[in-house]
């Protein structure tokens, strides 16, 4: 009888022993995103992928939480404070508002790896792309502007004016609004902004573009992503063309859109966490931009809107929604 008391007690520990060892392999991962939208969306996915695939899985040897911002710069900041206080190996930030709010809560102390975060250097995430220094890097999604703007030359030959709607309060839409003004105004094209704070206010701002305008393009603006749809429906009411920086908007009713696709970008940025939990340090690894972009379009919505897509553009994309 005490024989078999003696065995289970040792099994017991055996059991206790392997399940501290598992528990002290495992590493912890924490993900947040300003908002969720299917590029974002991507981009996490993209993340965990990378992860799973080099055994890193979640609830087995991966602790993984994710929490939305859900557009609230204030809630990004309790996302991140809270983060920080769990002493995670990695915090992954999408988007540069929970990018800014992870850097500044994690003091350094944690590395933090940004993804889908436009210009880091403006949103003073890092000081420069090579050897960024400090627990910061990341993945950024600068947009190929020029090619956009050729993109809507390409389709609408004689338009003179572009409308933009953008949030003047999220870093990575300024510098891409400005950006693509100036492009644009440099071959003879207006560009109109319209000021939307909050996905709330799309509507209304595209609304305002309407009369003053040959084109809609929207840039990877989070608010005006989230609030894509609103956006379609001007364009459709108003027989003016959308065009996006994403492609995963295509779907959504865009006209065309060249970009990027944010489940590599996701990809790229589940690297680096890769490298950072497999002992390099974040401040080592060079900040990351994307090259390669892939032409989308959807026939349909762009008839809706008044626009007939020419043969060779829908034979160069590589996605044709129909």
């Amino acid at each position: 009888m005490m024989k078999k008391i003696f065995t289970a007690m040792m099994g017991a520990a055996l059991l206790a022993t392997s399940a501290t060892a598992a528990f002290a392999d495992s590493k912890t991962v924490k993900i947040t995103s300003i908002v969720e939208h299917p590029a974002l969306d991507a981009a996490r996915k993209g993340v965990k992928d990378v992860l799973a695939e080099n055994g890193y899985v979640d609830g087995k040897s991966l602790n993984w939480e994710f929490q939305s911002a859900q557009g609230d710069v204030g809630i990004a900041g309790q996302i991140a404070k809270k983060f920080v206080g769990a002493a995670p190996d990695v915090i992954v930030a999408i988007a540069t508002p929970s990018a800014q709010a992870a850097v500044a809560a994690a003091r350094g102390r944690i590395p933090v790896v940004f993804s889908a975060v436009t210009d880091p250097v403006s949103a003073k995430l890092v000081k420069q792309w090579e050897k960024p220094g400090g627990a910061v890097t990341g993945v950024s999604d600068m947009l190929p502007l020029e090619k956009h703007l050729g993109l809507i030359t390409d389709a609408l030959p004689h338009a003179k004016t572009v409308g933009v709607p953008y949030n003047p309060g999220e870093t990575n839409a300024v510098v891409l609004v400005e950006g693509f003004k100036k492009i644009a105004e440099s071959k003879g094209i207006k560009v109109v902004t319209a000021s939307a704070p909050s996905s709330g206010d799309v509507l209304m701002a595209v609304r305002s573009l309407v009369g003053k305008v040959d084109a809609i393009y929207v840039t990877t603006d989070n608010t005006i992503v989230s609030a894509f749809e609103s956006v379609v429906k001007v364009g459709m009411d108003a027989k003016i063309p959308v065009f996006a920086g994403d492609t995963g908007s295509v779907e959504r009713g865009a006209a065309a859109a060249l970009g990027f696709n944010y489940y590599d970008i996701g990809r790229q940025t589940g690297q680096i966490v890769l490298d950072i939990l497999n002992g390099k340090k974040a401040g080592d690894i060079n900040v990351q931009g994307v090259e390669k972009t892939n032409l989308h379009v959807n026939t349909e919505s762009a008839a809706k809107m008044g626009l007939s897509l020419s043969d060779a553009m829908v034979k160069k994309a590589e996605k044709v929604v129909k």
